[in-house]
C-alpha cells in the first residue's frame, strides 16, 4: 500500500470512475441551491438531491464528485479531540437509474484493491441485515469470505430520511492493526475503538417509502456512495487522525511557525492548534462560496467558525489578525483542486481580515463583560442564558465561545435560556429560507407534470406568442380549468414572459384566449425546465388545451431592462474608481429602481459616489451598442467576460458587451443602446454586510419623477421660509444660526431654574446611618440634563447619594449618583439601581458612584421609594 497524498488519493478516486464511463462533475457550492432543508452542504449527495428525486435531469446518468462539504453539530468537540473537523471532502459515484448493486461493488473493491492496493486480507464489508443480493455479490463474485461480511440492523445500514428514496447500504472498512485495538481481549470487528476504520459507503436506494410506511420498489433503482477523502489518506498516510494527513498537516505546521509553538508538547496548546487548523479550512472555503459573517443561518456558522479561530490564535500568543495569513497557505493546499480559492484569494483575504478585526476591537471588552458576569455569579457554576445573550448580541462571542472560556474555568453555562432568547433571531433565519423551493426529499407539484411539459423562453426577440395552455396548478394540485377569480399557475410551451432570475424580477402581462383573459402577476423558473405563470382569472374560463396570446407588459419590461443594462455599467464604473476587488454580491433589478450589492471594504465618500454616477452617465450618453452573443464559457472567459460571484453558468452563456466599455455574462434582458437607459442617479449608498456595500439607483421615469419631487421640496422650503431658490441656502444658515442662539439662551435659563430649586430638592432629602440622599422626579428630562442635575445635588449632599427618575410613556430611566464619601461606607449605586429596577419589572446597574437603567411598571414608583431606606441599610 503506497503512501498516497489527499490531492493523489483525489485524483485517481475521479479518474477512476471516469474509466468506468462516469462524468466528473465540479463540487457544487456550500451553499445549497433549490434545498431549504439544509444550510450547508454535509454530503456529496445533496447537491444532486433533484436527480435522484426525478425534478431534475442529470447531465449524464453516471456521476462522480469530490464534494467540498461542512458539518457543525460537534463544533464544540473540535479541537478538544483529533477525530472532530467540521470542513471534510466527500468522494462519490452515483448511478441515477442506471448501474446498480453489482457494479457498484464490484468496482468499489477493484478501486480499493487495484489503484489503491489496499491488502484484501485488512478489508471487512458490513451489509444490511435483510440483503442477501448484497451476500451474494460480496462472497460469490467479488470473493470475500463469509467471516468477513458482517450483517448490521437498520439503525447501522440502511439509508433513509423521512419518506421518499431509501435503500439498504453496505460499509467498507479497514482494519489498521493491533496497534490501533483497544488491547481488551474482547476487541473484534464492531468493536468502539480505532482499529477498524469506515471508510466507505455504498448506498442501494432501491425504495420509495410511501406515507403508510410501505417500502415499494424503485423501477429504477439509484447508486450513492460517499467515501470520506481524510480519512482515506488517513489510512493509506498510515497516521493517527486528521491532523497528521499530508495537507492538513501542513497548514498545522504552518499555524506552529506563526505562533512559535510545537505541536504535541502540551495539550491545551494543541488543543487550540487543531481548532484553527480546523476552522480556517471551513472559512476559506465558505467565503470563496459567497458566505458573509453575520447573526444569523450560514452566515452565523461562519462567523462562529471565524471568532473561535481567532480567540485560539490569542491563546497561542499571536498578535493582531492572523488568519488571512493561514487562509493563503489553504488557498495554495487546495486551488488546483479549486481553482475558484486563487481566482477570489483576495476576496478572501479582505473578508476574514475585516472580520478578525472586528472582533478583535470588541474581544478586549467582551472578556471584561465575562468576567464581570463570572464575578456576579457567587457560589453559582452557571453562567445566566440573558448574560451570554448579552455577549452573543453586544460583543459578538458565539455561544460556543462563551462555553469554551466559562469551561476552563470549570464553569457553565444555561443553554436553555440562551435558546429562548435567541428565538427570535432563529425565526428570522427560518422565514429567510422559507421560499418556494423543493425542500429536501419532498415532492415538488411540478415534478409530476408529463416529463415532455416543458418551456422555451422566446422572450429576447418577442413579447407577444401565439401558445397553449399545457398545465393548470391551482392551490397546488394539477387541475383541468380555472374560473374567473381563481389563482392559477399555467405552463406554456413557448413564452415571451421572463422568469425570475439573476437579481431581475419576473415580466407582467396578460394571457387571453377566446373565453378567458389572465392576468400575469408573476413567473418563475420550476423544475423540468419549466415557467410557471402565476395568474389570476380575469375573465371567463380556461381550459388545459386552450390556444391563447402572451403578452409582456411593454413599458414593465422596457423600464426592468433599462435598469438591467446599467447595472453592468455600474460595475464597471465601480472597479475603475475602487479598484478591482469590487465584484457584484447580489442585486435587485425591477421596474421602478436597482439595488446593487457588491464587495468593498469601507463606505464610499461623495466625490467616489460622484464619479461613479458620472462615468455611468457619460457611457449612457456615448450611445454604445448593446451586442448579445451567445458561446461557449470557455470562449467567453478568453473574450474577457466577466462571471458573477456565486452565478452558476452551463456549457452555453450568453455574453453582454456595451461598445468597449463592459462585458459581463448575463441571462437578463437589456436594451440596444447605452442612450436608451437615459439617465443614471445613485440614491443611496451603504453597508449591508462585513465587506459588502449596497448602492440603490434609479433611471428612466423613476427619475424624471426623483427629480420632480426634489423641486417640489425646493419649493415648499422656499414658501416655509419665504424666500425664493437663489437664496434658500443663506435662509437656512441664518434660521439654523437663530436656532442655536435660541438653544443657548434655553438652557442658561433651565440652569438658573434649576439653581432657584436645588435648595428645595434639598430640604427633601432624608437620611440612613449618616447616608443622606434624595428622590427626584426630573419631569421627562434627558438622560444628559439629569445627570447634570444628579452633579448639583450631589455637591452640595456631599455625604450623600442621589436617585432621579424620568417618566416617558413606554418606561422610566432611573438615575443613581453617590459622592465618595458615601461609596467609601459602602455605598453601590449600581447594586442599588440592580435592586430597585427589578422593583418595578425593569433591569439596570453600572459603578459604584454611578449607575443608570429602567423600568417598565411606572405605578411601582412609590413602592421603590418605601424600599430605598432599606436597601440603602443594608449596604452601610
Amino acid at each position: 500500500m503506497e503512501k498516497l497524498g489527499l490531492n493523489e488519493i483525489r485524483e485517481k478516486f475521479l479518474s477512476f470512475f471516469e474509466t468506468k464511463a462516469h462524468l466528473r462533475l465540479k463540487s457544487a457550492s456550500l451553499v445549497p441551491e433549490k434545498d431549504k432543508s439544509l444550510l450547508l452542504i454535509n454530503s456529496g449527495m445533496a447537491p444532486l438531491k433533484p436527480f435522484f428525486t426525478g425534478q431534475e435531469t442529470p447531465p449524464n446518468k453516471r456521476v462522480t464528485t469530490c464534494q467540498k462539504c461542512i458539518r457543525t453539530p460537534d463544533i464544540e468537540r473540535v479541537g478538544k479531540t483529533a477525530r472532530h473537523g467540521t470542513f471534510f471532502e466527500m468522494l462519490g459515484n452515483f448511478s441515477f437509474g442506471d448501474y446498480f448493486k453489482e457494479d457498484a461493488i464490484a468496482w468499489a473493491w477493484e478501486f480499493c484493491t487495484k489503484w489503491l492496493e489496499l491488502p484484501e486480507d485488512r478489508l471487512w464489508v458490513t451489509i444490511y441485515q435483510d440483503d442477501d443480493e448484497a451476500f451474494e455479490i460480496w462472497n460469490e463474485k467479488i470473493g470475500v469470505a463469509p467471516e468477513k461480511i458482517v450483517r448490521m440492523g437498520k439503525e447501522d445500514n440502511f439509508w433513509e430520511i423521512g419518506l421518499g428514496p431509501c435503500g439498504p447500504c453496505s460499509e467498507i472498512y479497514f482494519d489498521r492493526g493491533e496497534k490501533y485495538s483497544c488491547g481488551k481481549p474482547t476487541c473484534k470487528f464492531g468493536c468502539d475503538c480505532d482499529r477498524y476504520i469506515e471508510f466507505w459507503n455504498l448506498v442501494f436506494t432501491q425504495f420509495d417509502k410511501d406515507e403508510e410506511g410501505n417500502y415499494n420498489r424503485l423501477a429504477n433503482p439509484n447508486i450513492d456512495t460517499g467515501m470520506g477523502l481524510e480519512r482515506m489518506s488517513a489510512i493509506m498516510q498510515e497516521v493517527d487522525n486528521i491532523f497528521e494527513v499530508d495537507t492538513i498537516k501542513y497548514t498545522l505546521e504552518y499555524i506552529c511557525s506563526l505562533a512559535g509553538v510545537e505541536y504535541g508538547m502540551d495539550e491545551k496548546t494543541d488543543v487550540s492548534i487543531r481548532v484553527i487548523t480546523d476552522h480556517i479550512r471551513s472559512v476559506t472555503f465558505m467565503v470563496s462560496d459567497g458566505v458573509l459573517p453575520s447573526n444569523e443561518g450560514r452566515g452565523y456558522v461562519l462567523r462562529r467558525l471565524l471568532r473561535r479561530g481567532a480567540r485560539h490564535g490569542k491563546l497561542l500568543g499571536l498578535k493582531g489578525a492572523f488568519l488571512s495569513k493561514v487562509s493563503k497557505k489553504v488557498i495554495e493546499l487546495y486551488h488546483n483542486a479549486y481553482p475558484e480559492l486563487k481566482e477570489k484569494e483576495e476576496y478572501i483575504e479582505n473578508i476574514i481580515d475585516i472580520e478578525e478585526e472586528r472582533f478583535e476591537e470588541t474581544l478586549e471588552q467582551g472578556l471584561e463583560k465575562l468576567q464581570e458576569y463570572i464575578e456576579l455569579m457567587g457560589d453559582s457554576d452557571t453562567l445566566s442564558g440573558e448574560a451570554a445573550f448579552k455577549l452573543y448580541d453586544t460583543y459578538g462571542f458565539p455561544l460556543d465561545l462563551t462555553k469554551d472560556i466559562l469551561e476552563e474555568q470549570g464553569l457553565k453555562v444555561d443553554e436553555y435560556s440562551f435558546a429562548n432568547e435567541m428565538e427570535l433571531q432563529r425565526e428570522r433565519a427560518r422565514t429567510a429560507r422559507g421560499d418556494n423551493e423543493a425542500e429536501g426529499w419532498k415532492e415538488d407539484i411540478y415534478s409530476k407534470l408529463d416529463k415532455d411539459v416543458k418551456t422555451d423562453f422566446v422572450g429576447y426577440d418577442k413579447l407577444t406568442v401565439h401558445s397553449i395552455i399545457k398545465a393548470i396548478i391551482a392551490d397546488n394540485i394539477i387541475v383541468d380549468k380555472g374560473k374567473k377569480g381563481d389563482n392559477i399557475s399555467v405552463i406554456l410551451p413557448e413564452t415571451p414572459f421572463y422568469a425570475e432570475s439573476g437579481g431581475q424580477l419576473a415580466d407582467s402581462g396578460f394571457i387571453e384566449g377566446e373565453s378567458f383573459k389572465l392576468q400575469v402577476v408573476d413567473c418563475k423558473k420550476v423544475v423540468g425546465g419549466r415557467y410557471a405563470h402565476s395568474c389570476v382569472v380575469l375573465e371567463g374560463e380556461v381550459s388545459v388545451g386552450d390556444k391563447c396570446v402572451a403578452t409582456v407588459d411593454k413599458k414593465q419590461r422596457l423600464a426592468t431592462a433599462r435598469n438591467h443594462s446599467v447595472t453592468h455599467l455600474l460595475h464597471k464604473a465601480l472597479r475603475n474608481i475602487l479598484g478591482s476587488h469590487v465584484e457584484q454580491a447580489g442585486s435587485l433589478v425591477e421596474k421602478d429602481r436597482l439595488r446593487f450589492d457588491f464587495s468593498h471594504f469601507k463606505a464610499m465618500t461623495e466625490d467616489e459616489i460622484k464619479k461613479v454616477e458620472r462615468e455611468v452617465n457619460a457611457n449612457i450618453w456615448k450611445g454604445m451598442d448593446i451586442t448579445i452573443t451567445e458561446t461557449t464559457i470557455e470562449e467567453a472567459k478568453n473574450m474577457g467576460a466577466m462571471a458573477l460571484f456565486g452565478e452558476k453558468y452551463g456549457d452555453i452563456v450568453r455574453v453582454v458587451k456595451m461598445g468597449d466599455y463592459s462585458i459581463e455574462l448575463c441571462g437578463g434582458t437589456h436594451m440596444n443602446n447605452t442612450s436608451q437607459i437615459g439617465m443614471f442617479k445613485i440614491v443611496s449608498e451603504g453597508g449591508i454586510a462585513a465587506g459588502v456595500r449596497r448602492i440603490e439607483a434609479i433611471t428612466g421615469e423613476a427619475l424624471y419623477e426623483y427629480l420632480l419631487d426634489k423641486e417640489n421640496l425646493i419649493i415648499n422650503a422656499c414658501s416655509k421660509l419665504k424666500t425664493n431658490e437663489d437664496e434658500l441656502l443663506r435662509k437656512i444658515e441664518h434660521t439654523i444660526k437663530d436656532a442655536k442662539s435660541m438653544e443657548k439662551e434655553i438652557q442658561s435659563l433651565k440652569g438658573k431654574i434649576a439653581e432657584a430649586v436645588l435648595d428645595e430638592y434639598l430640604a427633601q432629602a432624608s437620611e440612613v446611618k449618616n447616608v443622606r440622599y434624595v428622590v427626584i422626579d426630573a419631569h421627562s428630562s434627558s438622560l444628559e440634563d439629569m445627570r447634570a442635575l444628579g452633579d448639583k445635588i450631589k455637591e452640595k449632599l456631599d455625604n450623600g447619594l442621589v436617585i432621579l427618575y424620568s417618566k416617558s410613556t413606554d418606561k422610566t430611566t432611573v438615575l443613581a449618583m453617590a459622592s465618595k464619601s458615601a461609596v467609601s461606607k459602602g455605598i453601590h449605586a449600581g447594586n442599588i439601581i440592580k435592586e430597585i429596577t427589578k422593583i418595578g419589572n425593569g433591569s439596570g446597574g453600572g459603578r459604584p458612584d454611578m449607575a443608570q437603567g429602567g423600568i417598565k411598571d411606572n405605578g411601582k414608583i412609590g413602592e421603590i421609594k418605601d424600599a430605598l431606606p432599606v436597601i440603602i441599610a443594608k449596604q452601610i
